[in-house]
């Protein structure tokens, strides 16, 4: 059982294997927070956990009760304008103007399973044994609305997600101009907070402040979850790190503009809140009409941050993912993109797909520059269909031959946006979103469509199935290169013009759902800008997405380390890219670049006809070992052990879900000359267990020795020594970026 009810004092008990999620209907009938946290026994009566306490000049909601002030008590989903200071988790304003409202408990049911959230991604059940639900009902007599709190608890799993929707059973509109997903408050602020912060070719860096009194947040305001902002946050223990330690983490399954905000009182409480950003939202709610939230997904951990992302890793690939590749290994890609840009011919694709199959490449993408007039980022988008000086036999027949090579065929698409040069926007220049005699502005040259708009959708639904339906392909990545500006839309009525954003969000979601769908055995990967959308939310609908247009391996370490702090390896798209890199010049070797790329979905991006034999055999044989090892990094158990973000040394490790095997990657990024003794310490092996540990130098691995499971863990395996000795009379090859993976086996 992991839910438990005490009627008479209407308090709800929530376990997951490892937490326990308390709540209580209080005297105004509002929801109060007992408890979030380690997992403890239940008992009949939790009221000990709520303390009230009377405070001076406290505004109290019961003349008779001149205690009971909602400005000291711990609350799950707290109201506006009744004493309580606070920022609210919702705010709703009426015709009259009043925004006062008065929610309070009416009932309740559980059942198993999870409801599906219309129109929205979210978490899903295999089979009603997997979750159970709450749900509390409160009412508002004066509105006749209905707000409905949902609180699903995955045991085994170890999670719990909130969400909330609201019903307007009255005659007169309701507006929302605040509605967030879930609220939670805590005891106290003795917490840090970490973020996963960055812009574009930078996203997702680990940044860790104290709580202050007063609010700190992070947000996107740019129509998308962004490069600069994740929808996510944590918040800690000041002695946290990744093996010990509290921490709790909240994900928020949406990929439009969003707030995360952190807030401590004059009592040093702390109130947690996530949702839809408020700023320049307001939804207008008519009569018989409901709102539904994006879901919130928390996880605790008493085991530090790495047992949190561990959770989220087999959370979000199992029931977050969907689809024909949610279990099924990937295909090792090559995309055209760094290798051509827009200048290319299908004889320039062709041959690069014929050296790509003797590699033993799976997967040929086909990226920007394909469609329209589009030999620059000025044209064409918006007019998908095939570019005829480039491609002769059109995507067909591209298609067809790279297929007949032994192939599959992949395409980039751009479909939310569209350029001023283009035979849609001369024949609907009202599709873009836009303000009525305002300046329309640019972004990388074009404009974004108003995907609020069903005639868009159903557009761009005909014109890019038709393109998959009449060609063989197996795999779609779905760009966005920029964010929404002159938010109006010439659909919306006048009081529904701050919808737009959401309506534009579910508007993309609905478009995907209906193309995955309709096409269930292409794989789909998200993309904007890189990592300008890389969001739970996204997930749902595409298993993988590409985590930065910086393909630099130095650069992928705090990259792919940040993602790694929510995300599973299977979500992370990962390419080997040319050298001077094309984002910041650098130069690393092939290995450390194979090193790095090796944890995610993998591929290249780079003009592999230019290569000679030697570096030609370099990439085949790293082909062969990726396939040899890509089910355990699909499936294994990911752990985190030394910080980009801290040192000069980056490494991480991947253990099979058996303990019988593993491969660890450690990376330094600038040499150091006579540094003295290092090890590296492993995690997640059996301490019982004999290993074998190779070590793979030239494309081949060599076995150093073989070590017990509790002698790694707790001493480690000590590196060998990087030098240039004073005379030179022993030069090694390796110095700056050097790399090195390990591969363990049990004997």
């Amino acid at each position: 059982m992991s839910i438990y009810v005490n009627e008479e004092l209407k308090e709800f008990h929530l376990q997951t294997k490892n937490s326990s999620y308390i709540v209580k209907i209080l005297k105004n009938g509002e929801v109060g927070q007992l408890y979030y946290g380690k997992k403890i026994k239940h008992k009949q009566d939790f009221s000990n956990l709520l303390k009230i306490v009377p405070t001076p000049a406290s505004v109290c909601e019961f003349e008779e009760d001149p205690i009971f002030s909602l400005e000291n008590i711990k609350q799950d989903y707290p109201s506006y304008g009744k004493g309580d200071f606070r920022q609210p988790a919702y705010h709703i304003e009426q015709e009259n103007g009043s925004r006062i409202t008065e929610f309070s408990f009416h009932s309740f049911k559980i059942y198993s399973g999870k409801p599906k959230l219309l129109g929205l991604p979210a978490t899903y059940v295999e089979n009603e044994d997997e979750a159970k639900t709450l749900e509390i009902k409160l009412f508002d007599k004066l509105l006749n609305a209905e707000l409905i709190l949902y609180y699903s608890t995955f045991y085994d799993y170890d999670t719990i997600t909130r969400s909330v929707k609201i019903i307007n059973k009255g005659i007169e509109n309701l507006y929302l101009d605040r509605f967030m997903s879930f609220s939670i408050d805590m005891f106290d602020s003795d917490y840090e907070m970490v973020q996963l912060s960055g812009t574009w070719a930078r996203e997702r860096h680990m940044y860790r402040t104290s709580f202050r009194p007063g609010i700190q947040s992070i947000e996107s305001t740019r129509g998308a979850s962004s490069h600069h902002q994740n929808p996510f946050l944590a918040i800690c223990r000041k002695n946290t790190d990744e093996f010990n330690g509290e921490v709790y983490g909240f994900s928020l399954v949406y990929s439009g503009s969003f707030l995360a905000q952190i807030e401590v009182d004059h009592y040093k409480t702390s109130r947690i809140m996530m949702g839809i950003n408020p700023f320049d939202f307001k939804w207008k709610l008519e009569k018989n009409k409901e709102f539904q939230s994006p879901e919130a997904v928390l996880v605790y951990s008493d085991s530090g941050f790495n047992k949190m992302s561990q959770i989220y890793h087999k959370f979000y690939r199992e029931r977050l993912a969907r689809g024909k590749y949610r279990d099924k290994i990937r295909p090792i890609l090559i995309n055209n993109w760094e290798a051509t840009y827009f200048n290319f011919t299908e004889e320039k694709i062709l041959d690069m797909a014929k050296e790509a199959k003797k590699l033993g490449i799976e997967l040929f993408v086909l990226d920007d520059g394909w469609f329209g007039k589009r030999d620059n980022d000025r044209s064409s988008l918006g007019d998908w269909f095939e570019y005829e000086k480039k491609l002769p036999n059109g995507i067909k027949g591209l298609s067809e031959k790279i297929v007949e090579l032994g192939l599959q065929f992949g395409l980039w698409f751009e479909p939310e946006m569209i350029s001023r040069d283009s035979e849609l926007f001369r024949k609907h220049p009202d599709w873009a979103i836009q303000v009525e005699n305002r300046k329309l502005a640019t972004g990388r040259n074009q404009f974004v469509l108003d995907m609020s708009r069903k005639e868009v959708r159903d557009y761009l639904y005909e014109t890019i199935s038709e393109i998959l339906k009449n060609s063989k392909i197996s795999y779609v990545k779905w760009d966005m290169n920029r964010n929404i500006s002159n938010i109006g839309s010439y659909k919306l009525d006048k009081d529904r013009q701050q919808e737009l954003l959401h309506r534009y969000i579910l508007g993309v979601y609905e478009l995907y759902d209906r193309l995955t769908t309709e096409f269930p055995d292409i794989l789909f990967e998200s993309c904007a800008g890189g990592g300008g959308r890389f969001d739970p939310g996204m997930l749902y609908y595409a298993p993988q997405g590409w985590i930065s247009d910086d393909t630099d391996a130095i650069e992928r370490l705090k990259i792919q380390y940040g993602t790694s702090i929510v995300y599973p390896l299977s979500s992370m798209g990962s390419h080997v890219s040319a050298v001077p890199n094309h984002q910041v010049r650098r130069v690393t070797s092939i290995e450390t670049r194979t090193n790095v790329a090796l944890f995610g979905t993998f591929g290249y991006e780079l003009d592999i006809t230019k290569m000679n034999e030697q570096e030609k055999d370099i990439i085949k044989k790293d082909i062969e070992f990726f396939k040899n090892y890509r089910e355990l990094i699909f499936k294994g158990d990911f752990y985190r052990l030394l910080s980009p973000f801290e040192s000069n040394e980056t490494s991480w490790m991947v253990v099979s879900n058996d303990k019988k095997e593993a491969i660890l990657g450690y990376y330094q990024v600038l040499f150091e000359p006579n540094p003295g003794f290092k090890k590296i310490r492993f995690c997640g092996l059996d301490e019982n267990l004999e290993y074998e540990i190779y070590i793979r130098k030239n494309q081949e691995l060599e076995k150093i020795g073989e070590y017990n499971g509790d002698e790694l863990i707790n001493f480690g395996l000590i590196l060998e020594q990087d030098y240039i000795r004073v005379f030179l009379e022993e030069i090694t090859e390796n110095g700056d970026y050097n790399s090195k993976l390990f591969i363990l086996k049990a004997k």
